[in-house]
């Protein structure tokens, strides 16, 4: 995209600001002119002719690794979120030749029970903030949440994008509130979910994720898992796409966590494959890929145990 089609599709939002945002000059250093067409096929085609190489016991056990185990129902509650918990630290000794989850994710409000009763180094302990999943609250709102988490234990903090702000073209406020989150987390992780089913088009989730990725996202994440569609192969492709240009254009490596609607081993296979394909092996480690699922869990273990086993 070059400077004058930035300026000429965020423009007129800013009649009183010619001068280009940092966000338009970031934006016009990517191609931003991909078809949704283009990405269905390129999908189909990696789907077609590669997921069946990487279905083996190898990548289960490793995707078993990179679950961020989720509970985020309006019903968790203290005594819940502990058992929750519980069923981790007991995983870690009745499988111990199997990797553990990566993270345990939850509200905000039950990060000191998680972190009081985890016992497994190595398992991060995630929040969801920023008025999840909705993200519609004041700034001063977000952080403050943000902050309490941290405090009580959180390891690392997912945000949702300002949606709404992005798609009325206010790129600017929602780069900054990212800004100010990121500066909250530190040196702690902060996920940025884009919610792209709600952006429809690959052009807008590709710009999304550069936008969050420049204002400090250290991993961006397709879904809250709370609207449909949720996570899509499709989102999948076009946000790996984007990580792998930022990468190419900074030299910064940016972690990628497909969410929502991974419903079975298959689903898993496909995005650990996309992300292989697209973005290559130095992505396929636990500390750049996860998954955000609750169910997969169970049926990732019964793949690899050969028999059903309902332990999470």
């Amino acid at each position: 995209m070059n400077e004058n089609h930035a300026e000429h599709c965020c423009g007129h939002h800013h009649e009183h600001a010619p001068k280009q945002s940092k966000y338009e000059v970031a934006l016009s250093k990517y191609d931003l002119n991909i078809s949704d067409g283009e990405v269905r096929e390129a999908v189909k085609k990696i789907i077609a002719e590669k997921v069946h190489e990487n279905d083996t016991p190898e990548v289960k056990k490793f995707l078993m690794g990179s679950i961020e185990l989720t509970t985020l129902k309006t019903t968790d509650s203290d005594e819940s979120v502990m058992a929750f918990t519980e069923r981790v630290n007991q995983f870690d000794d009745a499988y111990p030749n199997l990797p553990h989850v990566a993270t345990i994710c939850v509200y905000p409000c039950f990060a000191g029970i998680v972190s009081q009763t985890l016992e497994v180094d190595g398992v991060e302990v995630a929040c969801v903030s920023g008025s999840f999943p909705s993200s519609q609250a004041l700034i001063e709102v977000k952080v403050a949440e943000t902050a309490l988490a941290l405090k009580d234990g959180a390891t690392e903090i997912d945000i949702v994008m300002s949606v709404g702000k992005f798609l009325s073209g206010d790129y600017e406020s929602v780069a900054d509130e990212i800004s100010e989150l990121k500066q909250v987390c530190g040196d702690r992780k902060m996920k940025v979910i884009l919610e792209t089913g709600c952006l429809k088009t690959a052009e807008n989730i590709k710009k999304a994720s550069i936008i969050a990725m420049y204002a400090g996202a250290d991993y961006i994440k397709t879904s809250t898992g709370k609207l449909e569609p949720a996570a899509t192969p499709e989102a999948a492709y076009v946000m790996c796409q984007a990580i792998k240009e930022y990468y190419n254009e900074t030299g910064i490596q940016i972690g990628f966590k497909p969410a929502g609607g991974i419903n079975s081993v298959m689903d898993a296979l496909i995005y650990y494959t996309i992300v292989k394909e697209v973005l290559g092996e130095k992505w396929l480690t636990n500390q750049w890929l996860r998954l955000g699922t609750s169910r997969l869990a169970n049926m990732l273990l019964s793949e690899i145990l050969g028999e059903e086993t309902k332990f999470f």
